[in-house]
């Protein structure tokens, strides 16, 4: 078959053609707008990634302030509560050594103890044998503080630690106060208790029984002492 200039001309200009397609195909695609979206929404995700990475580190930089805070709360609040336990016990041990010191009024329930002199007395006996003396009311007072009284008084009169009882024949001094029998030992605290310790066996009931001193115990739900240092005024 004869090549004819014109065939030659034709295939040229198909070349040419093909050529400027494909040229005008790829430059179609670089300059896609739909390309370009895709490139600033890769963009736009990356930026979030790194937000959500960076709002990430400040939320634990905060959880690990907050664990902190709260362990110093912690610290503070057993601080406040091992200051307020001190200052509650403070309290009860003033309130207990005013009480003992007697220098403020109570009331409370507890016990009262009469002690008597005989009233029979044996032809050829003492009669100082059949009277109330100092060291019996001495024992009922022992007994009342071993036992927790907590606070005590001899015919009204309020003692403390430093109270003394002496012996003056027939009658008793009591911080100077001079009384006389029928001797009434009042005393503040848990009446079953108190009760218990001067009625066990062998205690300070059959003592003073075997030394003809008359006993009686009386519980009460309430008793009022003064205070003693107005008793001293």
């Amino acid at each position: 078959m004869r090549v004819k200039g014109s065939h030659v001309i034709f295939s040229f200009v198909l070349l040419v053609t093909g050529f400027i397609i494909a040229l005008s195909y790829q430059f179609t695609n670089e300059n896609n707008p739909g390309n370009q979206l895709s490139n600033s929404q890769w963009r736009a995700e990356d930026e979030l990634r790194n937000q959500v990475l960076m709002e990430q580190a400040v939320n634990r930089s905060l959880a690990e302030e907050l664990r902190e805070i709260q362990n110093q709360i912690n610290e503070i609040e057993e601080v406040v509560a091992n200051d307020e336990r001190l200052y509650f016990n403070l309290i009860e041990d003033l309130d207990r050594l005013r009480m003992v010191t007697g220098s403020v009024r109570v009331k409370g329930e507890g016990i009262s103890v009469t002690l008597r002199d005989a009233e029979y007395v044996q032809e050829g006996e003492n009669p100082n044998n059949y009277i109330v003396h100092e060291q019996h009311i001495q024992k009922v007072v022992d007994e009342l503080l071993v036992t927790g009284a907590e606070a005590i008084a001899i015919n009204g009169h309020r003692i403390n630690h430093q109270s003394y009882i002496h012996c003056i024949g027939p009658v008793i001094e009591i911080d100077g106060h001079v009384s006389f029998a029928p001797f009434e030992i009042t005393a503040i605290g848990d009446s079953e208790t108190l009760n218990g310790a001067l009625n066990m066996f062998g205690g300070v009931v059959d003592q003073l029984l075997s030394d003809n001193i008359e006993v009686r115990i009386e519980k009460r739900n309430e008793i009022v002492l003064d205070p003693y240092f107005s008793e001293r005024g």
